[in-house]
């Protein structure tokens, strides 16, 4: 799996510019499932049938990553920017970042002051988003025109994919693993059960713009008709030392089996369901009560009459950061459980409340 997430990470896909993974999705997923789309708004919707009648199932992860978007051209050639997602202004000073602008890929940085001029300003001053620039080399407005920005420009991080730790438990340090992690688990599932015996449909939902509101996935669902669906995503752990940790959840523990979040208060039976079959099978796992956080589960439970749902969460520190970090035995896991929920499903089985 390091190579498919090390791949999707490389890629750029800010909310609402999520063209390049989508793409790269449908091409990937043509000759391993029964059927692909990309819907109008940029959903990657495939289905793979069983080998016998049983329950239709959605698996879902979004594909857009936290980024920024280019408000302004300044004389001197900086851009003034404005977020796509929930960028925290406490940590972008001097991060490297990337442009997408339409004669290619850009490198770039947010610009900070000097140390040198530290002591000339308030050093626990926190700047706005909108007091901050991005710094092309371009000495201009015309220039950076002519580099291939303009308004609405999209930006993502810039850093690198990074394995890092002891080689027997290993981390993975990237960009985007909020939730190109969960693409990664659900194309490893698909292909460890594609030439499997397994009841009923899996609906495979990559979608767009989780983080500006779940549209992505509240789109597609109300379109998928289904008895079930789980929902894999990353959740930000409280293993640090920080007053407010409250060390809950922690990286590499195991998958999270969510319980409660802000937008989902998880369906008893999936959750249940999910609990059994780790159990059963010596999957590593945590119980996830955490309202800080929101998936697209809470978009798909809503769809219809209702649909039961389930969420998956791989544990990550430093969450909508150009570092975050996650454990690839808590990667494992999440594939390893949903797997494993895919080989039981059963003709006759329903998820009652």
């Amino acid at each position: 799996m390091i190579e498919q997430l090390k791949t999707l990470t490389s890629l750029s896909g800010p909310c609402g510019y999520e063209h390049s993974v989508s793409y790269f999705l449908k091409e990937y997923l043509s000759g391993r499932v029964d059927d692909v789309q990309i819907d109008p708004i940029g959903n990657v919707i495939a289905r793979k049938k069983g080998t016998g009648p049983g329950p239709t199932v959605i698996l879902t992860a979004h594909i857009d990553e936290i980024g920024f978007i280019v408000k302004k051209i300044e004389q001197n050639g900086l851009l003034r920017f404005e977020k796509l997602g929930g960028n925290d202004d406490r940590i972008l000073l001097a991060q490297p970042v990337t442009v997408m602008g339409n004669e290619g890929l850009l490198s770039g940085v947010i610009g900070t002051m000097s140390a040198h001029y530290v002591k000339f300003d308030d050093p626990s001053k926190v700047r706005r988003h909108s007091q901050l620039y991005i710094d092309i080399g371009a000495s201009s407005k015309e220039e950076a025109e002519q580099m291939g920005v303009e308004v609405g420009t999209p930006i993502t991080w810039g850093t690198d994919f990074v394995v890092f730790g002891p080689k027997q438990a290993p981390k993975i340090r990237a960009k985007s693993l909020d939730d190109r992690a969960g693409c990664a688990v659900l194309l490893q599932a698909l292909e460890e059960v594609r030439q499997e015996e397994f009841a009923g449909e899996l609906i495979f939902l990559f979608a767009v713009q989780e983080e500006v509101g779940l549209r992505g996935a509240k789109t597609a669902s109300e379109h998928l008709r289904a008895d079930a669906a789980i929902a894999v995503d990353t959740t930000a752990v409280s293993d640090t030392p920080e007053e407010t940790m409250d060390q809950s959840l922690g990286l590499g523990r195991g998958t999270g089996i969510k319980v409660m979040d802000f937008s989902l208060i998880v369906h008893k039976t999936m959750k249940d369901t999910l609990v059994k079959l780790a159990k059963e099978q010596g999957i590593p796992y945590q119980l996830e009560v955490f309202p800080g956080i929101g998936t697209d589960g809470g978009a798909v439970n809503y769809a219809n009459k209702g649909i039961p749902t389930g969420v998956l969460s791989i544990p990550s520190r430093y969450a909508h950061s150009p570092v975050e970090v996650i454990d690839l035995k808590d990667l494992e896991a999440t594939k390893d459980l949903l797997k494993a929920f895919i080989l039981n499903l059963k003709e006759n089985q329903r998820f009652e409340f």
